[in-house]
């Protein structure tokens, strides 16, 4: 009989939130423990990958709570951003009120899964009692330092009206729209992240519960590299153009000079040069290319001669000078001293452009490397030569000797670069937080005082697609200035939504504060987040902003901890066919659907035993209704069985056993309980499912072999104990079928809310015997067997023992009798 989940759903529900079952307080008689998931971009309804993240997270609250954690489990919504401006633009309706009817639906689908939050703790970015406190911290930034306005080159979208970050132009075009970007320079606010690239870098190292591989995205997003800058003077000029290198060693394999296609010097250095139009064009071809193009190694080298030569600071010899597709301008300065014997790239580069080879550094000084028999850069380490008083040395030593050198001739230097760059947090665009800034013809840049927060967005304006709507406003870019009270103007650019999910984890401990962003006591009693579970595609920025924040805040003597995170776990997408889910492919799996059809808890279950949270999963149909018979032989169970639960149910916890079936039930019920609680403790909710499955053929198997358990006290308190059990290990995955079941059994109170049942090891133990194993008097081997095994079963061992059996092949008659720990077998 199929039980009905819809009602049974909305009941539990209903009984959870009347009851603020899943409140949480700063409880310090127990230890405290900080669940959280990333909080969700609010498009509409749920997809399945929320469904998963959210799944994976509540399974662990609630066991936590039922382990004796006082448990923090909140939930909010990110919920600026520039697709509620387009659906202003699409659907003739205000960002806000977009926004907040995608967060109705949300927040209903999420109440309709039985994720177990503290609703009073909800927090939305969208609203001013939020985003008032993002403009005070960046107040606070700015007064120390962290924040700063500067002229930038950044990749502009002219159709969307906003400056994008490197990560969102894919092959020139804007991820979002697929408009070709162009480069322009604009003053733009910026924070000073790589104020802290030593300590975000050298920290990675206290996350011991972090995924290595996004601990090594980090290190390489930082990108520090110790080496040498060097000054090389453009020949017939008064230019200098700087290059860092971590490889001085091999200075006198230079043979030629790469800038990279950005490389502001460029402009003045072709300026004058007949091939200006063509090399004009190799930039803007380059710059098109997405940055994993430029960098592969299986792409083809490109350049162009600038016409113009540098003078090598050591020997002054003139070379040339390129624009390359493969240097970047963001590491180190934007030029790169080419070594073709000594890197592989500029090995290809100089053979495709004929370009002069040098060999500097050899394995074997009386064997030197010859050019003409090279096919490959030679990069290991090796001794050096053909660099005048520097021959002989070992190339590390001679990198130290030719920096000092440089050093003594102030033609370069000890240097240290990151491939991080200041935070631009500056957008054009309406639906983000305003920069709380006024310019003053006399004042200058001026703060907004903090008593006059939040700078509110304004409702006169226009959303056409174009430019940004802050513009469009009559009013809102009128202000007095704070210092001298003259007209001023206010900062029309709003903030990078990053900077609203770079704290909100705080603003979950004191959400309804209107004096502070957060409560710094309630911030040393839960942080950091003991668990954060979300996208792997998050796992540079937006944690790398979260750890900057927290560090900078710290340093404001607002918190006292380093790291926000001490777990994370970064689940695998849900594909379907091997695709990502996307409206566009047309093969969403709406959840809502099967909540219709199957229920929560059939979801939640089907989900989380499909694979482990770190893998992706291929979405298949037939999964789920194996998740649901499997729900609907539970409830059959219960209720068959409901009359010896009611009457056992309460009976004393420690264990009656005489026959070998019941203790092998015992055991089970034990074995159950280890494997599902360590399964959720490492986050293998694919294994916990399994045990509880292999519980239910347990209990299954032995009220079937059984006749008249009913009626035997030992083996009905023995049946009623494994099924509450099982009922209790399913609680945190399928929460509302079991506290039905709990309550028609006359279970008091939430089983959600129950003490976590620990496993008894002894009964896991498994006492082992071994007999010696004769034939006709002599020894022929042993035999290992349960102390519980009856003398047949033992019998019927001892025949299989290798050495044994050989003895008995074709002999029909045999007596074999056990005595003192000896099979005797006499054929």
């Amino acid at each position: 009989m199929d039980y009905e989940f819809k009602k049974i759903e909305k009941k539990w529900q209903e009984r959870w939130n009347e009851a603020k079952a899943y409140k949480a307080s700063e409880d310090r008689s127990k230890p405290k423990f900080y669940c959280l998931e990333m909080y969700p971009y609010p498009s509409g309804k749920l997809h399945m990958g929320h469904v998963r993240n959210y799944s994976i997270g509540d399974v662990l609250a609630r066991f936590k709570r039922r382990n004796g954690f006082n448990v923090l489990y909140p939930m909010g919504y990110d919920a600026m951003g520039l697709p509620a401006e387009n659906a202003a633009i699409q659907k003739n309706i205000h960002p806000r009120e977009w926004t907040l009817n995608c967060i109705e639906l949300m927040k209903e689908q999420q109440h309709q899964m039985g994720f177990s939050y503290d609703w009073d703790r909800m927090v939305s970015t969208c609203l001013p009692e939020y985003y008032k406190w993002n403009q005070w911290i960046f107040i606070q930034f700015f007064k120390n330092d962290l924040a700063y306005k500067k002229k930038v080159p950044i990749n502009w979208c002219k159709k969307c009206g906003t400056v994008l970050a490197n990560e969102q132009v894919i092959d020139g075009l804007c991820w979002r729209c697929d408009t070709e970007v162009e480069e322009k320079e604009l003053e733009q606010w910026l924070f000073n992240i790589r104020k802290y690239a030593d300590e975000l870098l050298d920290s990675l190292d206290d996350l011991k519960e972090w995924p290595e591989k996004v601990k090594l995205m980090q290190k390489n997003w930082i990108g520090k590299s110790v080496g040498t800058e060097i000054i090389f003077q453009v020949t017939d000029s008064e230019l200098i153009i700087p290059a860092f290198t971590t490889r001085p060693d091999t200075l006198f394999g230079v043979t030629y000079l790469l800038m990279a296609a950005e490389h502001p010097m460029i402009p003045e250095l072709i300026e004058n040069s007949p091939e200006k139009e063509k090399i004009d064009t190799f930039i803007a071809k380059t710059k098109k290319k997405s940055r994993i193009d430029r960098l592969a190694d299986t792409q083809d080298k490109d350049g162009i001669f600038t016409g113009r030569y540098f003078n090598h600071p050591l020997t002054g010899e003139k070379f040339p000078i390129f624009v390359a597709d493969y240097v970047l301008m963001d590491y180190g300065t934007g030029a790169v001293m080419a070594v073709p014997a000594h890197d592989q790239r500029d090995f290809e580069f100089a053979k495709k452009f004929d370009l002069p080879i040098r060999v500097v550094i050899t394995p074997d000084k009386d064997n030197p490397l010859r050019v003409e028999e090279m096919e490959e850069a030679y990069v290991d380490p090796g001794m050096v030569v053909n660099s005048d008083k520097f021959d002989g040395m070992t190339n590390e030593n001679a990198k130290k000797a030719i920096t000092n050198e440089l050093k003594s001739k102030g033609l370069g230097d000890f240097s240290t670069t990151y491939r991080l760059r200041d935070w631009l947090i500056s957008r054009q665009r309406y639906w983000g937080t305003p920069i709380p800034i006024i310019y003053c013809d006399s004042c200058g840049i001026v703060p907004v005082p903090e008593d006059d927060l939040p700078v509110v967005l304004p409702d006169d304006v226009k959303f056409t697609g174009e430019g940004n709507p802050l513009d469009t406003s009559p009013t809102f870019s009128k202000a007095a200035c704070p210092e001298c009270g003259e007209p001023a103007r206010r900062e029309t650019d709003t903030m990078d939504t990053f900077v609203d999910s770079s704290w909100y984890f705080l603003r979950y401990l004191s959400p309804d504060d209107s004096e502070k962003a957060f409560d710094s006591e309630k911030a040393d009693f839960w942080l950091p987040v003991d668990h954060y579970i979300g996208g792997i595609t998050h796992a540079i920025l937006h944690l790398l902003y979260a750890r900057f924040f927290i560090k900078a805040l710290r340093d404001l003597g607002l918190t006292k901890i380093s790291e926000p995170f001490k777990r994370l776990t970064t689940q695998g997408m849900v594909l379907n066919n091997g695709e990502v889910m996307s409206k566009s492919k047309g093969n969403v799996v709406d959840p809502g659907k099967l909540i219709d059809k199957f229920g929560t808890d059939s979801i939640r279950t089907f989900i989380l035993f499909a694979a482990p949270p770190e893998k992706e999963y291929d979405w298949n149909d037939d999964g789920i209704f194996g998740a649901s018979r499997f729900l609907n032989r539970i409830w059959n169970m219960v209720s068959d069985n409901k009359e010896i639960l009611i009457k056992y149910g309460k009976s004393e916890t420690t264990y009656r056993y005489e026959t070998k079936e019941e203790k092998q039930l015992a055991r089970a019920i034990e074995a159950a309980t280890k494997q599902v609680t360590e399964s959720i403790e490492s986050l293998h909710y694919n294994t916990a499912i399994s045990g509880m499955m292999e519980l239910f053929n347990e209990l299954r198997d032995f009220i079937t072999a059984v006749s008249g358990f009913q009626t035997n006290d030992v083996q009905a308190a023995l049946v009623s104990k494994g099924i509450l059990r099982l009922l209790s290990l399913l609680n945190p995955f399928a929460p509302h079928i079991t506290e039905e079941l709990w309550e028609a059994i006359g279970g008091e109170g939430f089983i959600s809310l129950s003490d976590w049942h620990k496993y008894d090891p002894s009964l896991l133990a498994t006492d082992e015997i071994t007999l010696a194993v004769q034939v006709n008097g002599k020894v022929r081997g042993q035999l290992v067997v349960s102390s519980d095994l009856s003398e047949e079963e033992i019998k019927e061992q001892a025949q299989q023992v290798p050495n044994v059996s050989k003895f008995l092949n074709g002999n029909i008659r045999k007596i074999i009798y056990v005595k003192n720990r000896l099979v005797n077998i006499v054929v």
